[in-house]
C-alpha cells in the first residue's frame, strides 16, 4: 500500500512539471489538495484494535500505583491493630554490686552480689482494649480510603477514556467532512472555469479545507496526550501503544438526584472513612479519660550473694501518679473531645459536599441529554438540509460561496458539539459513581 502511494505521488510530481501546470498555479493547488484528501490521513487508525473500557478498569485495579499505595497503607493499618492491643515489652536487668574498690568481694562481703530483675508494665484495665479499638477504627478508615481510591481511579480512567473516544470521533468526522469540502471546491472550480465565479471563491474553499486539516491535527495532538495520561493512570508506560476506544452506548439508569444522594450517604466510601474517624475519635476520648488512672509496673528481683550468705529476692510495684492532671490528662480529654467534634462536623460537611457534587453532576447529565437531543433531532438534520440547498443554489449562481461554507461549518460545529455533550454526560456519570459508590447500570434502568 505504501509503495503504491509513493509511486502515485512520483507520477503526480512528474505531471506537475508539465508546462500546462506551470502556467496555472490555481490548478496545481487544486490538484495537490485533491491528492491530499485521497491519500488516507491515518492508516494506523483503521488498524488499531478496539480498546475496551472494562479491560482498562481491570488492568488499573491490578497495576495502578495509586491503588497499590492505598492497598499498602491499609495493610499497614491492619498490622497496627495487634501492636496496639499488646502490653509494653517486659524489661530485664542484670548487674553486679561489689564492696570496695580493692578486690572482688563476691562471697566474702554481705553486700557483694549479682543482681537480676524483670519488670512488666500493666495498663489500667480497659486501656489496652481502647487502644486496640482506636487502631481498628483507623484501619477501617484506611480500608474505606482504599475503596475510595479505587473508585477515583476508575472514574479517572472513564473520563480519560471518553476524552480519547471524543478525539477519535472528531478525527473520523473531520475526515468524513472532506467529501463535502471537495464538493464545495469542485463547485467553485467549475464556476471559475466557466467564467461564472471568481478565483477568490476557489481560494476561500481551499482555505476552509486547510483549516479543517488544522483542527484534525489538533485532535491528533489531544489524542496523543490523552493516551499518555490514560497509560499513566492504568499503570503502564506513558508511551505504550493505546488502541481505539470501542463504540459504547450511553449509560441508562433510573435514579433521581434525591435517590442518588440518599443511596450515596449509605454507600459512599468517603462517608465510611468519616464514620471510622468518628469511631476512632470516640475511643480516643474514652482513652483520654482512662489516663486519669495510674498504670502499674511489677518488678521481681533476685540477688545472688554467694559464700555463707543467703541469696535474696524482691517483689515491688510501681505506680505512676497523675499529679499534673490539670495541665496534662484534663487537657488531653479536652483535646480528644475537640477532635471528636471536628470528626462529626467533617462527616456532615462530607454529606453536604456529596449531595452538592451529585446534584451538580446530575444537572450536567440532564443538560447534556437535552442538548444531544436538540443537536441530533433538530439542528444537525436541518443544517444538512440547509447545506444541500445552499450548495445547489451556489451551483446555479443564486447564492454566494460564503453562505455555502458557513452552512458546512455549522454542520461541523453541531456534530462535534453533539459528541462533546455525549462525552460530558458519560464523564459526569463516572464522577457520580465515584462519589456515591453506586454502579449506575446495576442500580436501575429506564427506557429512553
Amino acid at each position: 500500500m505504501k509503495k503504491g502511494i509513493a509511486r502515485w505521488l512520483l507520477d503526480i510530481g512528474a505531471l506537475l512539471r508539465e508546462p500546462a501546470f506551470a502556467l496555472c498555479p490555481l490548478l496545481v493547488a487544486v490538484f495537490l489538495s485533491a491528492a491530499y484528501f485521497v491519500v488516507p490521513a491515518n492508516e494506523s487508525l483503521a488498524a488499531e484494535n478496539d480498546l475496551k473500557l472494562q479491560d482498562l478498569v481491570e488492568e488499573a485495579l491490578k497495576n495502578s500505583p495509586e491503588i497499590q499505595m492505598f492497598d499498602a497503607r491499609t495493610a499497614a493499618a491492619r498490622f497496627r491493630v495487634p501492636q496496639a492491643k499488646s502490653l509494653p515489652d517486659p524489661m530485664f536487668m542484670f548487674g553486679y554490686q561489689n564492696e570496695g574498690f580493692k578486690k572482688y568481694t563476691y562471697g566474702e562481703m554481705p553486700d557483694a552480689q549479682w543482681m537480676f530483675s524483670a519488670s512488666q508494665m500493666f495498663l489500667f484495665p480497659g486501656k489496652l482494649g481502647l487502644k486496640g479499638e482506636m487502631a481498628a477504627k483507623e484501619a477501617d478508615g484506611a480500608g474505606a480510603s482504599y475503596e475510595s481510591a479505587k473508585r477515583r481511579v476508575v472514574a479517572k480512567i472513564k473520563e480519560q477514556y471518553f476524552d480519547l473516544f471524543l478525539t477519535y470521533k472528531g478525527i473520523d468526522f473531520l475526515q468524513d467532512m472532506k467529501a463535502l469540502f471537495m464538493r464545495v471546491e469542485d463547485a467553485a472550480t467549475a464556476r471559475y472555469s466557466s467564467g461564472m465565479g471568481m478565483q477568490q471563491e476557489v481560494l476561500m474553499a481551499q482555505t476552509e479545507k486547510y483549516m479543517l486539516l488544522e483542527r484534525e491535527e489538533m485532535f491528533r495532538q489531544k489524542q496523543r496526550s490523552t493516551s499518555a495520561m490514560l497509560n499513566t493512570t492504568v499503570g503502564r508506560d506513558s508511551g505504550a501503544p493505546m488502541g481505539r476506544p470501542a463504540e459504547t452506548g450511553a449509560i441508562l439508569f433510573g435514579l433521581t438526584s434525591d435517590e442518588l444522594v440518599s443511596a450515596a450517604i449509605d454507600a459512599s466510601p468517603e462517608i465510611s472513612v468519616k464514620k471510622s474517624m468518628i469511631g476512632a475519635a470516640e475511643a480516643k476520648v474514652r482513652m483520654a479519660e482512662k489516663e486519669y488512672y495510674p498504670d502499674m509496673t511489677l518488678n521481681a528481683g533476685y540477688f545472688a550473694r554467694g559464700g555463707q550468705f543467703d541469696d535474696m529476692w524482691s517483689l515491688t510495684t510501681t505506680l505512676n501518679i497523675p499529679l499534673y492532671y490539670r495541665t496534662k490528662q484534663r487537657q488531653a480529654v479536652h483535646e480528644a473531645q475537640a477532635l471528636l467534634t471536628e470528626a462529626r462536623n467533617d462527616l456532615e460537611a462530607a454529606k453536604l459536599m456529596i449531595a452538592s457534587a451529585i446534584r451538580d453532576n446530575m444537572s450536567m447529565v440532564t443538560a447534556s441529554e437535552r442538548l444531544m437531543d436538540l443537536y441530533r433531532n433538530g439542528l444537525i438534520p436541518k443544517t444538512y438540509q440547509d447545506f444541500e440547498s445552499a450548495l445547489s443554489g451556489y451551483t446555479n449562481g443564486r447564492i454566494e460561496a460564503l453562505t455555502v461554507i458557513t452552512r458546512l461549518k455549522n454542520i461541523i460545529e453541531f456534530e462535534l458539539l453533539y459528541w462533546t455533550q455525549f462525552t460530558e454526560r458519560e464523564k459526569a456519570l463516572a464522577r457520580i459513581e465515584a462519589i456515591s459508590g453506586i454502579n449506575l447500570q446495576a442500580a436501575g434502568r429506564k427506557d429512553q
